[in-house]
């Protein structure tokens, strides 16, 4: 029977001849390109001797049997607002859609902590999603969730020196006069949790953006910010602050709503992978919905 179920899933299977690491395995017997047997082992589609293996490292003896997933996507995993970009063993980048929480916030919201929890318990990791970072409901994009607590304490305590590049883009109302530049001031919330922002330390924290347009109309900017600081609500205020809040911002937008939603993404992360110390890179499309704004 074993057999029929392997035929559905599609697998190709292999014995192995000699020792060796489990990628350099693949990449020596496999056909495709390095990067393609990477997703494949991160979307936990190679199994060694019937067991999901996503370790690149991990060790294969003579005689274990390999079998690699035809279809390459991971099937475990289906959500309509949360896509996985990257998995291993230490960590997960997802990218979120608008309207999920970063994590939960009262005992019914829906939040995409709880969305990978329930993923990792149904295919049986024994580890649980740990916040290291957050996006507001309404902003959509990129995203790194920890397995365990020794990796989130690294991404927690040496944030700024593992991410090296961290961008959003936004759609703005009006048009914006200068190409690039800089905005630093301090920010602070009040009694109501409304962030706001002065020019001189009003005990609050201070937080610099850096944008650059990329596009324009009369009617809005396609602008892209560089964090130099993650502080909360930071571009939404520091756009509203120029006079061209991000479009479908309820809180600190002037009623411009294009598209009815929070014009908002993260769309580029890169960081040193805390446990291996490799370069990773990632970078989702800019939404198609901003872009049709300026056609």
């Amino acid at each position: 029977m074993k057999t029929n179920a392997y035929q559905q899933d599609r697998y190709d299977h292999y014995v192995v001849q000699e020792a060796a690491p489990l990628l350099e395995w693949l990449l020596s017997n496999m056909k495709g390109s390095k990067s393609k047997i990477k997703a494949t082992l991160q979307g936990r589609g190679i199994k060694v001797n019937g067991k999901v293996v996503t370790q690149f490292d991990y060790q294969l003896e003579p005689g274990a049997k390999v079998s690699v997933s035809q279809t390459k996507k991971n099937d475990k995993f289906k959500s309509r607002y949360v896509k996985i970009v990257y998995e291993d063993r230490w960590l997960v980048v997802v990218e979120k859609n608008p309207g999920i929480l970063s994590m939960a916030a009262g005992p019914r919201s829906l939040n995409v902590k709880s969305v990978l929890d329930d993923y990792f318990h149904k295919s049986r990791q024994s580890c649980r999603a740990h916040v290291v970072h957050r996006l507001d409901r309404d902003t959509s994009g990129l995203m790194i969730y920890a397995k365990d607590m020794e990796t989130e304490q690294i991404l927690e305590h040496n944030w700024h020196d593992i991410v090296y590049d961290r961008r959003y883009v936004a759609v703005v109302s009006g048009e914006m006069a200068d190409d690039e530049g800089t905005v630093a001031n301090w920010l602070r919330d009040n009694k109501a949790y409304v962030t706001y922002s002065s020019p001189v330390d009003n005990g609050g924290k201070y937080a610099v953006t850096h944008f650059h347009v990329l596009d324009r109309t009369t009617e809005h900017s396609l602008v892209e910010f560089q964090l130099e600081t993650g502080r909360k609500n930071q571009i939404r205020v520091h756009t509203a602050d120029m006079g061209h809040p991000v479009c479908g911002d309820s809180k600190y937008g002037n009623g411009d709503d294009p598209i009815h939603r929070l014009c908002l993404h993260a769309y580029v992360l890169c960081f040193w992978h805390p446990i291996t110390r490799e370069r990773m890179e990632f970078e989702s499309p800019i939404p198609s919905q901003f872009r049709a704004l300026f056609k």
